[in-house]
């Protein structure tokens, strides 16, 4: 991580981490975790690969209900003595596993997780934490009346220069904040699919609490865009950054949305393609999201519109530009008073607080209920999608009322 201007303000998290690795390691190979990975998809490979890298853990068995993935998983465990399972139970049953990282498509989210904590292992489970606002207050009822630790994977509350970002507006660097803008932009197709060898996947465990269908590849493989199993670009892009807001600001629910999204590009998803949606929230601000799979430039991050300064973060970099600074030559914008440059991925600190969390039973960084209340945020934002009209949250009972 690069910084100029001011960056002993970035040390305090900086140097945390660095404790936090050091005491992982001292502990040694007498405290080790072992993990079992449930549903290997791309995501569940990726923190495989930052599993390894960390002190501590050893990954012993793998579950996935299509065996290529499995294999894949597997091979990259690279032990041969490695679990590999269709049925997630049998990792469950396991007693001498501790802990299990959940990277299924959302809708086995929440029986997963429960399974897990009911079997008294700890749980790494990715965004967003439901499939459904209902879904996520049992979660929340169910595992903080357990003993386990839940983390999930809105890993930007783990990465330096987010937690900077928090700093700053704690501090009131930015003063009475009115706005909020998030964005995401990528490039994705329909079709084209890879192969499926349906001998080696189990399409009735994959559907699990779905409702029953033929199988379709692109239900398969862009989950996320349909409604059955995924809430679109809201619950898996937004879901992070409306995490962001919520810690930020300090609140926990929306007053209302309204949403507007077409299917403009790829007419084979049921979530639409591009989206824009404007959430109201208690303390006098609001904030909207934009995004596009047809174009991938700037890719996503947040700004922060304050009376005293402007906040602008994503995963590459933090600047704070201050209001009554003068604009640099030949631009509209001054340049930023601090300016701090991301050379990592917070993934890894995020999973790294979750082994701390294992070993101190201390509550992680993304526990369940600021999870749930991000996932919550998204939904609301789909029911107005849905609905076709702006909708109110009625926080004292509980549910979405359209207006």
């Amino acid at each position: 991580m690069s910084c100029t201007r001011r960056t002993f303000l970035t040390a305090g998290p900086a140097l945390a981490y660095g404790v936090r690795l050091a005491a992982s390691t001292a502990q040694g190979a007498n405290n080790r975790i072992r993990v079992g990975v449930i549903g290997t998809g791309g995501r569940a490979r990726g923190l495989m690969t930052h599993l390894k890298r960390l002190p501590g853990n050893d990954m012993v068995a793998v579950c996935d209900v299509y065996e290529p993935r499995l294999l894949q998983a597997a091979e990259l465990v690279g032990t041969p003595a490695v679990t590999k399972v269709a049925d997630y139970r049998r990792i469950l049953d396991d007693r001498e596993i501790d802990a299990v990282v959940i990277g299924t498509p959302d809708h086995w989210h929440k029986q997963i997780t429960l399974d897990a904590v009911a079997a008294g292992k700890d749980v790494y489970v990715e965004k967003p934490v439901s499939h459904s606002i209902a879904e996520g207050a049992e979660m929340v009822r169910v595992i903080e009346g357990s003993k386990q630790i839940v983390q999930t994977g809105t890993q930007q509350r783990s990465w330096d220069h987010f937690v900077l970002g928090k700093q700053l507006i704690d501090a009131g660097r930015l003063g009475q904040i009115t706005f909020a803008q998030t964005y995401w932009y990528q490039h994705s197709t329909a079709g084209n699919y890879a192969p499926v060898t349906m001998e080696k996947l189990d399409w009735k465990r994959w559907l699990g609490p779905a409702p029953d269908q033929p199988f379709r590849p692109e239900r398969f493989y862009q989950w996320r865009h349909f409604w059955d199993f995924g809430g679109g670009q809201l619950t898996d892009l937004m879901t992070h950054w409306i995490d962001v807001v919520h810690w930020y600001m300090d609140v926990d629910a929306p007053l209302s949305a309204v949403t507007t999204g077409h299917n403009y590009n790829i007419k084979l998803w049921e979530a639409p393609d591009t989206v824009n949606t404007t959430i109201e929230f208690p303390k006098n601000f609001m904030a909207a999201y934009l995004g596009t799979y047809v174009s991938r430039v700037d890719d996503g991050g947040l700004e922060f519109r304050g009376e005293k300064g402007t906040l602008k973060v994503d995963r590459a970099r933090l600047a704070f530009y201050r209001d009554d600074a003068a604009y640099a030559a030949g631009t509209l914008t001054p340049d930023p008073e601090i300016y701090v440059r991301s050379s990592g991925d917070g993934t890894i600190t995020h999973l790294q607080n979750w082994l701390d969390c294992i070993r101190s039973r201390k509550q992680p960084n993304a526990h369940i209920r600021v999870a749930h209340q991000a996932a919550r945020t998204s939904h609301i934002a789909n029911a107005a999608l849905k609905a076709g009209r702006a909708v109110k949250w009625n926080a004292r009972a509980e549910k979405v009322e359209t207006e």
